[in-house]
């Protein structure tokens, strides 16, 4: 059965695009004001949802139903197979001790916490949006930049800046491929015009991320790596999107500007010994690990197990590697 949408039922643009954000309003403000539990608003929200197509879009019932099981299938597969594996190895990470691993090896690799938000908001956020997407970037970067003492709004703030770039691309390519199957344009022709426009914001990104951070001096004692890691990121995400498809953009963007910005701190590190209060004690201090805190606070620290060590002397390059494998 072939169901025609009326995108104007009520006969005022501004009425009937109010009405149709009823169910996005009622999700949302269910969670933010009335603290219902996600999955309660989820199935509220849907239920506005289908209460508004059947009786102000006066969509009929059989393709409603039909359209809220497939809705409901595609949440679950691929995307909520694509989360769920994700949460597992993150948690797998947690639990056997190399999630610290992995945030130490960031936090000595890049210690000025410009470079940071670069290197773990923007790349390494990128590479998250690109194997899972939906929310899961800005969760897993915003914890790190939290343990690497950032404060979590401001952690939180930074990650969903950064996750600008590479979001039209997660999920292994979903808002793509289902922007082509709600459409019936070609896939490879929508994945190739989003590659031809994103990678002028891929070069700004970056150096936005960190002037919302550190402003804009701030900024300009690192714009090295803010154009290394914009550069290595845009120039794969055009050739990808274009050549071959929107699955691997992400991963594969995410993965040259690791390693352009890993190649350019072998041989460059900023020399202008940036302070700003803004950003907050912590933050720019770079990383602390538990015994530098305590050594901070004027105690002397008892003899430290390895987790609580200086990550640079304590790990070892088996051992890192290991952490990031998953």
């Amino acid at each position: 059965m072939t169901w025609l949408q009326n995108y104007d039922p009520l006969g005022n643009a501004f009425l009937s695009t109010t009405v149709a954000a009823l169910p996005v309003v009622v999700l949302l403000g269910a969670i933010a004001f009335f603290q219902i539990r996600i999955h309660f608003s989820a199935l509220l929200g849907l239920a506005v949802a289908l209460a508004v197509a059947l009786f102000v879009f006066k969509m009929p019932l059989k393709p409603a139903l039909a359209t809220t099981a497939y809705g409901a299938a595609y949440g679950l597969f691929p995307i909520g197979w694509i989360i769920l594996n994700l949460i597992f190895l993150y948690q797998l990470t947690v639990k056997k001790g190399w999630f610290e691993v992995l945030r130490n090896s960031l936090g000595s690799f890049a210690p000025d916490p410009r470079v940071q938000v670069i290197l773990i908001a923007f790349s390494f956020g990128a590479f998250f949006e690109g194997a899972a997407g939906f929310g899961t970037p800005v969760a897993v970067t915003a914890a790190i930049l939290i343990q690497l003492g950032f404060k979590p709004l401001q952690a939180s703030g930074l990650s969903l800046i950064a996750n600008t770039a590479p979001v039209a691309y997660g999920a292994l390519g979903t808002p793509i491929i289902a922007l082509s199957g709600v459409t019936g344009l070609d896939l490879h022709q929508l994945s190739a015009m989003a590659g031809r426009q994103l990678p002028l914001f891929s070069l700004i990104v970056p150096f936005w991320v960190v002037w919302a951070f550190a402003g804009f001096r701030g900024m300009l004692g690192v714009w090295p790596a803010a154009l290394t890691a914009g550069v290595a990121f845009a120039i794969p995400q055009f050739l990808v999107s274009n050549f071959h498809g929107p699955w691997l953009v992400d991963i594969i963007a995410s993965m040259c500007s690791m390693a352009a910005l890993g190649i350019l701190l072998k041989c460059w590190r900023p020399r202008d010994n940036w302070t700003a209060t803004d950003a907050g004690a912590d933050a720019v201090n770079g990383p602390r690990t538990a015994l530098s805190a305590r050594a901070t606070n004027g105690n002397a620290p008892d003899p430290a197990p390895a987790a609580v060590r200086d990550p640079a002397s304590s790990t070892s390059r088996s051992q890192v590697i290991r952490a990031w494998v998953p």
